[in-house]
């Protein structure tokens, strides 16, 4: 099942609006890589496991 990380959901002053979605590790790389270049913070195992606990499973929209 493919997983979410949504930016609106994290606590930040920025605002930011971006969600990224995809197999569970290529998710948890990208978070934590948008996490480190655009909030400053360290890319780091501890991130990348916060990362990882709040990710959601990507609702499939029916069309």
């Amino acid at each position: 099942m493919r997983k979410v990380a949504d930016c609106r959901e994290m606590p930040s002053e920025s605002g930011c609006t971006l969600t990224i979605s995809g197999e569970e590790d290529e998710v948890v790389r990208a978070a934590a890589e948008h996490a480190a270049s655009v909030h400053g913070h360290t890319d780091s195992p501890e991130l990348r496991q916060e990362v990882r606990r709040t990710l959601k499973d990507e609702q499939l929209s029916v069309r």
